[in-house]
């Protein structure tokens, strides 16, 4: 009999101990043999025996130690970490408390979607610190947990990643289609446009809540169509019956139509203004702002171009009281870019033209490229998909209906709505270089040691994930909003619903690991950065084969990130000029922000690095010209040329004080004010750099800002 750390007994149990080696074993990415499972339980059986009388589970578990040791060292080592526990547990809670008691002196800018001054922001802020420390101690073994506390490699969203998944393509047309359920309540597909504004936003203030990278909603503009012509119909038949009741029965349709028409815009107007509302001002439970994101532009009907030219007039024309009105963060715009729609003389170009407006006025929206060079424009112009980023940045790999990752036949078709990404871990390939020339050993060999840890983190993320429940997600697994969505909320999702999600190696800081590495910046020369680049690619594309996990390449939205590395990199090798000597790594494979180029110099060095990293790219330019509508509309027709995610990079600035609109200034150029309100591109999407005097970005990124040049 075995005696229970309660006291109560029990008989032995072999399955018991092969349960708990699994789990230490899958820790480590190794898989026991079952013969190896037998020698265990068999050495611990013969252990048992020649003890004199019941035996201790802390006894038990030294017999499995001791066992382990002879089968498999690593897994034994991984075992005898997880018994480890309460000696950990007590600097954790240690490390949580601290953390909550930092916040009420201290604000936290570790996320500047987050106003760490709310109750509800400050809880998620001490559960995340939890979580993240549990998550270093029970899922990452000694030499990953070693590598991401010196930082070579780095785990996105350590304390959301035991819960939820990463970015997402909501597809919300599934969830609408024949009503679905939300919370305790039944919907049912809306009858009119004003209500499906509403019931969408629920959607997405709903799902933001399950997940914790960015939700697009995909061609909003087409989604959104139907209902626009439900509303329609509706103020047409209520003109008539006021015409009719009045005893009038000669009606004019051309009026009727203008009444109807003017009806749906004021309910478009109204809808869109709701959303911006809402997702600008309604906290999640996880402590932030929900980043949604929206694409649009393709739809040539009426009320698909009603929906995007009024989309983008109420964005630039801002929120807020009177005199004092300036642009929301969210939802963030992206704009299909089509040359047969959109090119000189073609049906949208004023579509375009007014995307070019408002982007001007306030950074939104960004311009993905369907027709120039690369992997999307290659689907499109295929398949005729338009493949919308999820959240800022990250890209879905293709996977084919019949086919899964290859096509089946030439009749099998990709699928991106209702996808989503299980995470992202970065490689910090300055770091990579520093250790390989230390130990004077070749780069590509470092890296791929860090890429093999990656890959075995992905490897368990992706088990772990395939057995949560459905119904930890209803809107997604249950009802309809991811693809094959439709379990019970007791089913476990499984490893087959998963294998069309990515999971993202993630790329930062090209430029320190070139002059690292050659001596020179990514402006000076690229090639050092492009081979990394095909090398990552060579390597994902190898083994999300042989895994059967769709791997992708991503170039990294570094936020607070960018300050943690220089810290990580300092304290490892030291100051070095144009590596370390700033107080920001450079995002992805971008180019310095101080570097002295011009907007074409940009497109033209980072356009082969854009188009290797098909996991998430961005390309974007700083415009130091006010205002300049021709200057960018034809860089941005450039960059749709070239195949790029295009964003247009100002410096957009507020008075608060006397409501003042301007740029590139610290003070009121009209009343002298310094109480401005800054809005900045992060990178792949805008924060508040200044908001009445305080920022939620940290210290480096402000350093970053001040600095920029070319971004």
């Amino acid at each position: 009999m075995i005696i229970k750390k309660d006291g109560r007994t029990q008989g032995f149990d072999p399955q018991k101990i092969i349960n708990a080696i699994k789990k230490s074993a899958d820790r480590c990415c190794i898989v026991l043999t079952e013969e190896e499972n037998n020698t265990v339980v068999n050495l611990v059986k013969s252990r048992v025996k020649q003890a004199s009388g019941d035996v201790t589970v802390a006894e038990i578990h030294n017999m499995v130690e001791c066992a382990l040791d002879q089968v498999n060292p690593a897994v034994a080592n991984s075992y005898r970490e997880y018994r480890n526990y309460k000696k950990d547990f007590s600097v954790i809670l240690n490390k949580v408390y601290h953390k909550k008691l930092n916040l009420s002196q201290v604000a936290d800018r570790s996320n500047a979607n987050a106003d760490s001054s709310l109750i509800t922001t400050q809880k998620a802020i001490v559960y995340n610190e939890l979580n993240a420390l549990l998550y270093d101690k029970f899922f990452l073994n000694d030499e990953e947990r070693e590598a991401v506390q010196d930082g070579y490699i780095y785990i996105h969203d350590k304390g959301s990643r035991f819960d939820m998944m990463n970015c997402s393509l909501l597809d919300v047309k599934s969830i609408l289609d024949g009503g679905f359920m939300m919370g305790n309540l039944d919907y049912i597909n809306p009858k009119t446009l004003d209500v499906a504004f509403d019931v969408i936003c629920d959607i997405m203030l709903n799902e933001g809540s399950s997940q914790y990278g960015g939700q697009t909603v995909c061609e909003f503009d087409k989604l959104i169509a139907p209902y626009a012509e439900k509303s329609y119909q509706k103020y047409l038949a209520e003109y008539k019956n006021i015409l009719l009741d009045a005893g009038i029965n000669d009606i004019d349709e051309t009026k009727a139509d203008k009444y109807a028409f003017e009806k749906v815009k004021r309910d478009m107007e109204q809808g869109v203004q709701a959303i911006e509302m809402r997702m600008n001002s309604c906290a999640s439970s996880r402590g932030d702002y929900i980043f949604t994101a929206i694409t649009f532009g393709l739809g040539t009907g009426r009320w698909e171009t009603l929906y995007s030219s009024v989309c983008m007039k109420v964005r630039k024309e801002g929120q807020g009281k009177d005199g004092f009105k300036h642009p929301v963060l969210f939802p963030k715009l992206s704009f299909f870019y089509d040359e047969n729609l959109h090119g000189e003389g073609k049906p949208l170009e004023w579509l375009f033209d007014e995307a070019v407006d408002c982007s001007s006025k306030s950074m939104y929206p960004d311009f993905i490229s369907l027709t120039g060079d690369g992997y999307a424009p290659s689907i499109y112009k295929k398949y005729g998909i338009a493949i919308s980023r999820m959240g800022c940045r990250a890209h879905l790999s293709p996977w084919f209906v019949r086919g899964g990752m290859e096509p089946a036949d030439d009749k099998d078709y990709p699928v991106y709505v209702g996808r989503f990404n299980l995470g992202a871990i970065t490689l910090h390939f300055p770091m990579i270089v520093a250790k390989a020339k230390e130990e004077k050993r070749d780069f590509f060999e470092v890296l791929e040691y860090y890429m093999d840890m990656v890959r075995g983190i992905h490897q368990r993320t992706f088990k772990y994930f395939a057995h949560k429940r459905a119904g930890t997600n209803p809107l997604g697994f249950c009802q309809g909003g991811f693809l094959n969505g439709h379990l019970n909320p007791e089913d476990e999702i499984g490893e087959d619903f998963l294998r069309p999600m990515t999971m993202s190696f993630g790329v930062i800081a090209l430029n320190e690991a070139s002059v690292l590495q050659t001596g020179k910046s990514l402006s000076e020369d690229n090639s050092f950065a492009i081979d990394v680049l095909k090398f990552v690619n060579k390597y994902i594309n190898k083994y999300k084969k042989i895994d059967n996990i769709l791997y992708a390449c991503y170039g990294v939205p570094g936020e607070t990130l960018v300050s943690t590395q220089i810290k990580q990199f300092r304290k490892k090798y030291g100051v070095i000029k144009g590596v370390s000597d700033h107080e920001y790594t450079t995002n992805s494979f971008h180019c310095c922000v101080r570097d002295e180029i011009s907007p074409i110099e940009k497109q033209d060095i980072e356009y082969p690095m854009f188009h290797l990293c098909t996991g998430g790219n961005i390309q974007y330019c700083r415009y130091p010209i006010q205002y300049n509508f021709d200057a960018i509309k034809t860089l941005v027709r450039r960059a749709m040329k070239m195949g790029f995610y295009e964003g247009v990079n100002l410096q957009l600035d507020f008075c608060a004080s006397c409501g003042h609109q301007f740029i590139d200034a610290d003070a009121c150029p009209k009343c002298g004010s310094t109480d401005i309100i800054r809005i900045e591109r992060m990178n792949g999407y805008l924060g508040y750099s200044k908001i009445r005097g305080k920022s939620a970005f940290h210290d480096g990124k402000l350093i970053e800002f001040a600095e920029r040049v070319s971004m």
